[in-house]
């Protein structure tokens, strides 16, 4: 039968060796690098963006409304004429 006790204990001392070897300095190198080449892109998150599209969705409902708006505005001033318009 197979011992799960060692599969642990070998899964564990092959973490440890992982974690000491150079694999685990290029990974944090790699990463620091990455994030300081993004930085510099001038990149936003996704969170930043969905709260944008949000705004720019709002942005548009209230721009339909209002162009909704001005139309009936003037269909009425039109309605009413030039000379009452005065």
């Amino acid at each position: 039968m197979l011992n799960p006790k060692f599969f642990e204990d070998l899964s564990g001392k092959i973490a440890q060796v992982l974690a000491a070897s150079p694999a685990a300095d290029f990974e944090k190198n790699a990463k620091a690098m990455m994030s300081n080449a993004f930085s510099r892109l001038d990149l936003v998150t996704r969170e930043e963006f969905d709260v944008q599209r949000e705004v720019l969705s709002r942005s548009r409902q209230k721009l339909g409304e209002l162009e909704a708006r001005i139309a009936s505005l003037e269909a009425k001033l039109a309605q009413r004429g030039p000379a009452e318009g005065s």
